[in-house]
């Protein structure tokens, strides 16, 4: 197998794989970085030779995986798109959100490349779309050549899949990102049980100590009281959440804790555009999909209110009550809802902000649970300040596997060899010191960006 890592740096961002096998040339994911913009933000798609590629594989529907999928297939409409069923239905819908925020930030923010893609070509992907059902595998042939396809359920979000590539007996399983842990609204992920040859693993947990279904189920409790103590004082909630699958996840968590009387059903809980657009796909992915255990009814019980029919919050203004915010972004970009509620509870010691997912270091909510209490911490995009009175609180409930997980299901499977993506330097090097060895029979590879391997 040809192997070569596109994300421009080592870390969690623009991920993309190229990869050749046999006759076949195939892309695992397109993504879009958080961190950088313009054409920084994108996989260095000048490796590929335009027109070159047989596939492009979706793992699932995060930005970082798929938010530049339109840009790649604009220089290969000769490939195939091979998704899920549930990816199909929310792929159009996350990358027209990315072609809307691209669009302000090219007005308010003057980058000139944005946006990176038009509509019409989030809706040209429809004519590439080859949907993959877990568990189900597809032949694909290229003149005398042939290749099988298979996708496994993943856990993670709805519709992530590891994909299980065969090629002349020779197994190769990308795991995408996975979650061995079952979730309120997903089953757990499933690796293969049959022997593989190579595992291109994430590593995305790999700096960070197990968690465990024991210690998850003591960070939801212990977010639910922090909820109630900073209720009880006269405060309000801010939980900044990725749209797509968190807040889905944090709303049901809300539903369970209302029904049972822990928090009064009159308390206002607000969530932003997206989070709401995505319900309804989640409400109707569930009625054919019965494994995402999420309902649309779960808003009308909470009583959930959309962001955009409450009165407007400038820095420093106060909620007229107690309210809990479940919205995006997870963390706190400039400009997205969860930035600007924070600039308006950051300031009063009664409100709490509770970051609930990965947060990069670089990003406003990475820089904001590394400020002190009563530092300041400045809204450069709102240019405002404030000392940091609220209380900030993290909870571990990472839709990823625990590093311990993943180094056990890889020891397990006995690869011949492994490949490490999709983590940063720490976290890679965690898993490369610990495979060598515990397992010094499976020779593992830490790529270099950019760099060709024959693994």
């Amino acid at each position: 197998m040809f192997f070569k890592d596109l994300n421009p740096k080592c870390d969690i961002g623009a991920n993309c794989l190229y990869v050749k096998i046999g006759s076949f040339n195939i892309v695992i994911d397109g993504g879009m970085s958080p961190r950088e913009v313009g054409l920084d933000a994108l996989p260095k798609f000048s490796e590929i030779p335009p027109y070159s590629l047989d596939f492009i594989i979706a793992t699932h529907c995060h930005l970082d995986h798929i938010g530049s999928i339109p840009v790649l297939m604009r220089q290969h409409p000769q490939a195939r798109l091979l998704v899920t069923p549930q990816s199909r239905v929310l792929m159009p819908i996350l990358l027209g959100n990315s072609y809307t925020v691209m669009k302000h930030q090219h007005k308010e923010l003057g980058i000139k490349e944005y946006p990176l893609f038009e509509l019409d070509e989030i809706e040209k992907l429809n004519e590439h779309f080859f949907e993959m059902k877990y568990g189900v595998r597809r032949t694909f042939r290229k003149n005398d050549d042939k290749i099988d396809v298979e996708f496994f359920d993943a856990g993670h979000v709805s519709g992530a899949g590891g994909v299980l590539l065969e090629y002349k007996h020779r197994k190769i399983f990308f795991t995408g990102d996975v979650l061995f842990r079952r979730q309120k609204i997903l089953p757990a992920g499933q690796w293969p049980e049959e022997k593989i040859d190579t595992l291109v693993m994430e590593t995305t947990r790999g700096s960070m100590e197990r968690t465990g279904k024991k210690q998850v189920e003591l960070e939801i409790e212990r977010l639910i009281l922090t909820i109630q103590y900073t209720l009880q004082r006269g405060g309000s909630v801010l939980i900044p959440t990725f749209a797509f699958g968190r807040t889905q996840e944090i709303l049901t968590i809300l539903h369970e804790v209302v029904k049972a009387k822990k928090i009064d059903k009159k308390v206002p809980i607000i969530c932003s555009g997206l989070g709401l657009t995505i319900v309804d796909t989640f409400d109707e992915i569930s009625k054919k999909y019965p494994s995402l255990l999420f309902r649309k009814s779960i808003l009308k019980d909470l009583g959930v209110i959309s962001l955009n029919k409450t009165k407007f919050l400038k820095p420093g203004d106060e909620p007229s009550k107690p309210t809990i915010f479940v919205i995006s972004s997870g963390m706190m970009v400039e400009n997205t809802p969860s930035y600007n509620i924070a600039a308006c509870l950051l300031g009063n010691a009664k409100n709490s902000i509770c970051f609930v997912g990965y947060c990069d270091p670089d990003t406003p909510g990475g820089h904001l649970q590394e400020t002190p209490s009563g530092g300041n911490f400045l809204f450069s995009a709102l240019g405002y300040s404030t000392p940091v009175r609220a209380v900030i609180e993290r909870f571990d409930l990472s839709g990823h596997a625990d590093r311990e997980e993943l180094l056990q299901a890889a020891i397990r499977l006995d690869p011949r060899a492994v490949v490490l993506t999709h983590g940063n330097g720490d976290s890679r090097n965690w898993f490369f010191d610990e495979l060598t060895y515990n397992a010094p029979q499976i020779s593992v590879t830490n790529p270099e960006v950019m760099v060709e391997y024959n693994i």
